[in-house]
């Protein structure tokens, strides 16, 4: 059966995969409605730092017409990185000579200039889905916790890990992978911890041990914003409670004693309470079977545990279906086969490098000497 392309396209999750694919469909006179379960765009806080990659990132942004727009942002010598030993040695500190594929934005700024670029009224917040259920022949009921519904003929889940449009395809959960991140922020980083914003230097640090690592970030405004990386269980976590911040700081910093203090600084001097980020992930290779006018996107049909694509792949996603719609508007099914093909491909390629497979937080190998040497043949490689 052959089903045109609906007004509008329903979409679910106001993230960067679905603005993505809301402004790509603008572009070609497709209109969108998303639908976005915070009450406004500056209800939260959009998280950090995202390297945006030249083969997904930067297509997607080319594709939604806002090169020029993601330029403007870019944070500059944010790509320098540094490698760090647990004593504080550093083992590799690259500057950001300006050649890198991967400049550094701010989640919340290009998720900014996403939303300007869209119609007035095309995003609805305060829209929290509580249910998603088939109608059949194609058509699909969303409700949400104000007690309203919307019937679509294209529904698009945008909505991230706990997606509730992913059961309508799939029974599919995420697991949690046995790692977590306590979130910190240390402000007026120069003059107020100078130590720890010296070890960090002016891009990205990263200091890792089996079982441990600290990544950190220069962001804008002389901040550092550090993700203190743990391989532990869940129930350990719960017996923190990340509600007595100063508190659970000194409990985080324990896990990393004999560590240099500059580093531990990053956790015992945050300016803020610590926030607990709980890594899962869905199966790997996640697929389903087809079913007429329903799909996903990013984290909802592809979560991992972070590996520096996330966002990328999310809003790529976005702009490729948007662009397989518009080849097909007259077959919607053409469009979502097209796209989910080349989705499943596309997220069970991320590219890494060989031995990647070994670095993992709880590994012996996840030490600074072991990636340097991974890191360096890698590069050698590159150039052979």
């Amino acid at each position: 059966m052959t089903i045109t392309t609906p007004a509008p396209v329903t979409i679910i999750g106001a993230g960067l995969g679905g603005l993505t694919l809301a402004r790509v469909l603008h572009l070609h006179g497709i209109p969108a409605t998303v639908h976005e379960a915070e009450p406004s765009p500056s209800a939260r806080a959009q998280g950090g730092l995202l390297d945006i990659h030249e083969h997904d990132g930067q297509l997607a942004l080319d594709a939604a017409g806002l090169t020029d727009e993601f330029r403007a942002i870019v944070l500059e010598g944010r790509q320098a990185m540094r490698l760090l030993d647990t004593d504080g040695t550093v083992l590799l500190d690259r500057p950001d000579d300006g050649t890198g594929g991967r400049p550094e934005v701010q989640r919340g700024e290009l998720r900014r200039i996403l939303l300007d670029s869209l119609p007035a009224g095309t995003v609805r917040w305060g829209r929290k889905v509580t249910r998603t259920r088939a109608l059949g022949e194609g058509r699909f009921e969303v409700a949400f916790a104000d007690g309203d519904t919307v019937t679509t003929g294209l529904l698009v889940g945008a909505d991230g890990a706990w997606s509730r449009v992913r059961p309508l395809l799939s029974p599919a959960e995420p697991e949690y992978v046995g790692t977590s991140f306590v979130e910190t922020y240390l402000f007026e980083a120069d003059t107020r911890h100078p130590a720890a914003a010296k070890a960090v230097g002016g891009g990205f640090m990263m200091a890792p041990a089996p079982g441990l690592e600290i990544f950190a970030h220069r962001e804008g405004g002389d901040t550092l914003h550090a993700y203190v990386a743990l391989s532990r269980p869940q129930d350990w976590f719960e017996t923190i409670d990340f509600a007595e911040g100063d508190a659970a700081l000194a409990r985080i910093a324990r896990e990393f004693a004999g560590w240099a203090p500059e580093l531990t600084a990053l956790i015992t001097e945050s300016d803020t309470a610590p926030v607990l980020r709980s890594h899962h992930a869905l199966p790997r290779g996640h697929r389903w079977e087809r079913v007429p006018g329903v799909t996903l996107l990013g984290d909802a049909a592809h979560l991992t545990a972070p590996n520096g694509d996330g966002a990328n792949l999310a809003m790529l996603d976005g702009a490729e279906l948007g662009k397989a719609l518009a080849a097909h508007p007259d077959d919607i099914e053409a469009a979502l086969t097209e796209y989910e093909q080349a989705m499943f491909t596309r997220s069970a390629e991320v590219p890494t490098f060989e031995g990647a497979d070994l670095h993992k937080i709880d590994s012996e190998n996840n030490t600074a000497p072991w990636l340097l040497r991974a890191f360096l043949e890698h590069e050698k490689e590159g150039r052979g």
